[in-house]
């Protein structure tokens, strides 16, 4: 995570907070922070290598990927935050049922 915050472009298998943190770059719509695969092999990884590779080329993408990623805000506030919403939430909902 701490790739983002320096424009470094990861690759990542779709586990724990990789999963939840990294977007699957999509090129049309230029939406995504990273290239993410899911299945456990090498041929999942290449693949998502060889994507990388093919967006690297078109360097005004690129730039958009890092920016993207740069953009994130993984931090610990926002992190805490969600947490305290779901809490709000779970709480409201159980009042509610009594």
């Amino acid at each position: 995570m701490y790739s983002l915050r320096y424009g470094t472009v990861p690759i990542v298998r779709a586990v724990g907070g990789l999963d939840d943190s990294i977007r699957d770059f999509e090129p049309a719509t230029l939406d995504g922070n990273g290239f993410k695969f899911h299945e456990y092999s090498a041929e999942r990884l290449l693949e998502k290598f060889y994507e990388a590779l093919m967006i690297y080329y078109d360097q005004d993408v690129w730039r958009q990927l890092q920016i993207n990623g740069m953009r994130e805000d993984l931090s610990w506030d926002r992190s805490a935050s969600r947490y305290r919403e779901a809490y709000q939430q779970i709480i409201a909902k159980h009042r509610g049922a009594h």
